[in-house]
């Protein structure tokens, strides 16, 4: 007990003394501080959608379903379908943000057959032409509508 003891008040007497160092050597005067890193500026708000905005996201949905399903049944087009995405991002991705929602829009349409088409049967390549029909139906309405 008496080692014990005499243990803990080193201890302590240890600390109190190297406590006030600590805490001198840890505080840096201010002006010896260095400055706070500068913010990088906020990036500029992003321009807002134009009209056809919701439909273009559409037919990103169904260009990354056809990419999948193209490529399942080993179409020959079937890179076409990337190809074709990959122009539309160059054409209206004109802000991060943009490319970023054009992007995930192919990206849920790919994934949505992923998850439910293993093999190319015959409801692949039904499920295939009505969204090549849909597409087709909603490309021509958007150039119609909004030139292009």
């Amino acid at each position: 007990m008496r080692r014990g003891a005499r243990i803990a008040v080193l201890l302590l007497a240890g600390l109190t003394a190297a406590g006030p160092a600590l805490a001198q050597s840890q505080r840096a005067p201010a002006a010896s501080r260095p400055a706070p890193p500068a913010k990088e500026p906020a990036p500029p708000p992003e321009p807002p959608p134009p009209p056809y905005e919701p439909q273009l996201l559409k037919l990103a949905e169904i260009i990354g379903s056809l990419s999948y399903l193209r490529t399942l049944c080993a179409a020959r087009e079937a890179q076409d379908w990337r190809d074709r995405m990959a122009a539309l991002i160059e054409a209206e991705g004109r802000t991060p943000q943009r490319r970023e929602r054009l992007t995930s829009a192919y990206n849920r349409g790919f994934r949505a057959y992923a998850t439910t088409h293993r093999l190319c049967t015959e409801g692949s390549q039904e499920a295939s032409a009505r969204l090549a029909s849909e597409g087709e139906r909603l490309a021509t309405t958007l150039a119609g509508r909004y030139g292009g």
